[in-house]
């Protein structure tokens, strides 16, 4: 028991003098250990990694989780170590009803057959996009809070003890110099007034207050450098951290990569399913003049494929570019379904051959195009003219 009470008076002597030395020194009374120059940037250097660290990792959950209350939920669910449960994303949601509005309609109308393919390829989208999340957040978001949660909360808490050592070393200072420099009028007064034996008494316990903060002195300083070291090393170990960061920003970036391209080529397939479809030209060709009162402008939608990619075997823009500057019509080979967006407009089947030819005043994107007894605008880019 009194060798705790007696710990206990140490220690908090201790606390008191880092707090009289922290206070004088905010205060400009006492003076300050600066760190060198290599540690000082070593400390800037590890703050400022930890700060974009922190705003890459807020912005990648984001992006994989735009919800913020999902966010929340998944933190709250990590923090109590349970299972996060399984819930679909929008993609599968919208695949879903889709699969169960084209089942409604039936599998065996055009429509109700589109909507069931459109939603197989919206769950695969779904699929796609859950493996770029969990791939993401092990390779990518699980290191970057590793170093957050493990190595810079070492670095803190080294960091602070580097300052405490440096407060004990300020304040050992400040008692060596004390010990050196006594009152005068203290000394005079003491060795005039007092015996000879009492003379060398005070002498000696000056001297003894200078040795022990002399001792102290040593003591506080070889701590201090040893902690300043272990902290350096930490320190320098950012560079092994931001190598590390960078191999898992490549395996993010293949991820993002991978993801795109299975939906991409996802998307491409789902296109041709849905060019191989037949059109009723009767239900967009004749629709009533009422419905088509009002001034409309339709924009034809290019298809991404590699027909576009790469030179059609036909004549070309030239052909058309000619086409437009003559009173005559040509065949033309339609390239992809077209349907028309107004009874001015003629809709298209693909592989169909129609006559086209050019009327003085009409856009030079659009051919007025001939299918027996049917007539109406159609785009060029859905065709290609036939010598």
């Amino acid at each position: 028991m009194d060798f705790n009470v007696k710990r206990l008076a140490a220690d908090a002597g201790t606390l008191f003098s880092r707090a009289v030395q922290f206070t004088e020194e905010k205060l400009g009374q006492a003076e300050k250990t600066e760190l060198d120059a290599h540690l000082e940037n070593l400390l800037c250097r590890a703050e400022c990694t930890k700060q974009n660290t922190e705003r890459i990792m807020k912005q990648t959950e984001v992006l994989l989780q735009p919800n913020p209350n999902v966010r929340i939920e998944e933190f709250l669910y990590e923090k109590l170590e349970k299972k996060v449960p399984t819930r679909m994303n929008n993609h599968e949601v919208l695949g879903l009803s889709m699969i169960e509005s084209g089942s409604e309609f039936g599998p065996g109308t055009a429509y109700g057959n589109a909507l069931i393919k459109c939603g197989e390829t919206e769950k695969q989208i779904g699929g796609a996009e859950r493996e770029f999340i969990q791939s993401s957040a092990i390779n990518f978001l699980t290191p970057f809070r590793n170093f957050l949660e493990g190595d810079f909360k070492t670095i803190l808490k080294e960091r602070k003890l580097l300052q405490v050592k440096r407060l004990d070393l300020d304040a050992a200072k400040t008692r060596l110099k004390k010990a050196r420099v006594p009152d005068a009028r203290a000394v005079v007064s003491g060795l005039f007034t007092v015996p000879l034996v009492s003379k060398r008494a005070y002498m000696f316990s000056l001297l003894h207050v200078t040795w022990v903060a002399e001792q102290d002195l040593r003591m506080t300083q070889s701590e201090f450098d040893r902690q300043a070291e272990i902290t350096r090393l930490l320190l320098e170990g950012v560079s092994s951290t931001h190598a590390h960061h960078l191999r898992c920003l490549t395996d993010f970036v293949e991820a993002q990569t991978t993801y795109y391209a299975q939906s991409y080529q996802y998307m491409v397939d789902l296109q041709k399913q849905l060019g191989s479809f037949p059109s009723t030209f009767s239900s967009n060709n004749n629709q009533s003049s009422s419905s088509s009162g009002g001034a409309s402008i339709s924009v034809p939608t290019i298809p991404l494929s590699a027909s576009m990619l790469s030179p059609s075997p036909g004549l070309g823009l030239s052909g058309f570019h000619e086409l437009r500057n003559s009173s005559g019509s040509r065949k033309a080979r339609v390239l992809y379904d077209y349907d028309a967006a107004g009874s001015s407009e003629l809709s298209l089947l693909a592989d169909e051959v129609i006559m086209v030819s050019s009327v003085p005043g009409m856009d030079s994107d659009w051919l007025m195009g001939e299918r027996g007894t049917q007539k109406g605008k159609v785009p060029i880019t859905y065709l290609e003219l036939l010598n």
